[in-house]
């Protein structure tokens, strides 16, 4: 189980860092986005990853999962959807305003 979460969160971290190399608007808000589902994935099973046990310990329960990282997950998962909120408007704004949704990289002398 735990080389299956693994293996998920390298490749959305990699699938993640690969769109945000990308010189385009879509593509670097998506990479972000996924960049988020890794960590939050990350952080959840910090907690361990335990089965059919209770998050609050009982006098009858044999063990418990940490509810700590649940709590920042959920806390993450509200914060990133409001990021995300603002940088697709930003993004949205950008191509209205410039017709194209590339990022131009340009040095200080091809200004001149």
């Amino acid at each position: 189980m735990e080389i299956l979460v693994a293996s998920a969160i390298g490749l959305m971290t990699a699938s993640g860092v690969y769109l945000v190399l990308r010189l385009r608007a879509w593509p670097v808000i998506l990479g972000l986005t996924m960049l988020t589902y890794a960590v939050n994935v990350f952080l959840f099973t910090s907690g361990r990853l335990v089965v059919d046990m209770p998050a609050i310990l009982s006098a009858d329960a044999g063990g418990y999962a940490d509810p700590l990282p649940q709590a920042l997950v959920l806390t993450a998962i509200v914060i990133s959807f409001g990021m995300t909120a603002v940088a697709v408007m930003m993004a949205l704004g950008a191509f209205l305003e410039a017709g194209d949704d590339r990022v131009e990289m340009t040095d200080q002398e091809d200004r001149k």
